[in-house]
């Protein structure tokens, strides 16, 4: 029997790692926490640039690029075919039995509709991590190693399709709060949001 998935998507510093860890406690049956910070971690250092130049290796990567007071998170060849094998290990985990917790952000359209593909066999909650502009900077100015403006830059993207099967505000609950409110949501409801989104797409992504 296939495992089930909790896809986090939300902005950098939203809260949605000290989610999962939360959500991990909250549920009865194990899940397995993924991350796109464990993946681009994984890459050799040259290849995660700042402001790395065209060509490079560190443009080739995962490139961190300050762009009109805010800073973009740019993917480039090596990087894209990180974050398409990412998709494919999470699923086949799935695939296997185990449940499974994304902690993810969708960057690019073209992100999502690979999910879409990969993922349309399998059960998965799409769950929008939400915090204000504001809260996001702020911690963002807290953290180390990160770029002030870089949750900002992708704040409108992530979210831009629009249709989750639950949302929550980290500002406004906490992490133990929300983990209830997504887990109680898991318990009771069958999650519609990606079916939805491909059907948006005229059924393309699940081809």
């Amino acid at each position: 029997m296939a495992g089930r998935i909790i896809f986090l998507n939300g902005t950098s510093s939203a809260g949605k790692t000290t989610l999962a860890i939360a959500l991990q406690e909250v549920l009865r049956e194990p899940w397995l926490h993924m991350a796109l910070d464990q993946f681009r971690d994984g890459l050799p250092a040259r290849y995660r640039g700042l402001n790395a130049p065209v060509g490079s290796e560190g443009e080739r990567g995962l490139n961190v690029v300050p762009v009109g007071g805010v800073t973009e998170v740019r993917f480039g060849e090596t990087g894209k075919q990180i974050l398409k094998g990412m998709r494919r290990a999470i699923a086949s985990m799935a695939a296997a039995g185990n449940n499974v917790i994304i902690d993810d952000i969708i960057l690019e359209p073209a992100f999502l509709d690979d999910y879409l593909r990969v993922f349309a066999p399998h059960q998965v909650y799409f769950v929008g991590v939400q915090c204000p502009a504001d809260v996001i900077s702020e911690r963002e100015a807290m953290r180390p190693g990160r770029f002030p403006g870089t949750a900002i830059g992708h704040l409108e993207i992530c979210h831009a399709h629009g249709c989750y099967d639950i949302e929550v505000d980290t500002s406004r609950l906490s992490p133990l709060e929300c983990a209830q409110v997504v887990a109680g949501h898991v318990e009771r409801e069958q999650p519609v949001a990606f079916r939805e989104l491909i059907g948006r797409a005229g059924g393309s992504s699940q081809q």
